[in-house]
């Protein structure tokens, strides 16, 4: 019985303590043409670690609950200890009733430049800037926790997006300049200012009402759920008109064009023509979707 007892307490100690993110990372170095990928792939072991053992809310999440994201590290080149790179950051959450994930975030940066020495300890320091490779993974975790929670309720993600803001802080302050700094656009720094500017509310707006009231609603009404995902884009346009070519605009539509193309062309038929033409003018660099659209 007391043994029992010990593997069930054992197991929901698992449970309960689960932490945040179910994390892949690749790290890529074929541009290097480095003969010894020894550190490369200790970098992607080490970086898996961190982020999936690391506890970064005080949020007690299920295993099922683990936010799945991935990070795809190419390294352009090297020169001892300093890497020049990019990083792919994308992100999902699963919709209610179903086995689909969808895409919540789809950044693509650029400015990815750090130092690292093989085998050295990664650890987030909430006061202090330690490296530009923790700094960068732990501004976009506390992002994508932001995203994740905005599109569960409204506005939900605001002490997230205020964590990776003192992130943005520290980097600055440590004297980390690439990819941090106010007249950089588009950047980290604009993507955390923006997403804490009441100015782009209509991004945090309708990634809630998309996934919120349109995708998950559609396990019970598609109908309903996809007329509501319409309605989502509104608060978009109203961004566009006030804020047009912004930068929120652009994340939102590499994360949703080829499912907002997939899900106004199949189930049941609802008006869409007023948001094919919203669509066309506040997105027309995914023109290509807009025109796959069957209705």
């Amino acid at each position: 019985m007391n043994k029992l007892f010990f593997v069930i307490a054992l197991v929901f100690s698992i449970t309960v303590n689960a932490q945040e993110f179910n994390a892949q990372v690749v790290v890529n170095a074929e541009q290097t043409a480095s003969p010894d990928l020894q550190v490369f792939k200790t970098l992607e072991r080490s970086l898996i670690e961190f982020i999936n053992n690391t506890k970064w809310t005080k949020t007690d999440y299920r295993t099922e609950e683990r936010i799945n994201c991935s990070f795809f590290i190419t390294i352009v080149s090297f020169d001892n200890d300093a890497f020049t790179a990019t990083v792919q950051v994308q992100a999902s959450r699963p919709i209610y009733g179903s086995n689909y994930e969808t895409a919540i975030l789809n950044v693509n940066d650029k400015d990815f430049n750090f130092d690292y020495v093989e085998f050295q300890p990664l650890n987030y320091n909430p006061n202090s800037f330690d490296s530009n490779l923790i700094s960068v993974i732990s501004f976009y975790l506390y992002t994508i926790l932001g995203v994740d929670a905005d599109t569960f309720s409204l506005n939900g993600g605001t002490n997230y997006y205020e964590e990776a803001k003192s992130i943005v802080g520290n980097a600055q302050g440590g004297g980390s300049t690439k990819g941090w700094l106010r007249e950089q656009d588009p950047n980290r720094y604009r993507l955390n200012d923006d997403l804490l500017s009441g100015a782009y509310d209509g991004y945090r707006s309708a990634m809630y009402t998309y996934h919120r009231e349109g995708l998950d609603v559609m396990y019970n009404n598609i109908k309903k759920g996809k007329q509501t995902i319409t309605e989502s884009i509104k608060p978009l346009q109203e961004m566009n008109n006030s804020k047009p070519n912004s930068y929120l605009m652009r994340v939102f539509f590499d994360a949703k064009a080829d499912e907002i193309s997939s899900v106004l062309s199949g189930g049941p038929s609802v008006n869409i023509a007023e948001t094919i033409q919203m669509l066309n003018r506040i997105a027309p660099t995914y023109t290509d979707n807009w025109k796959d659209i069957k209705f």
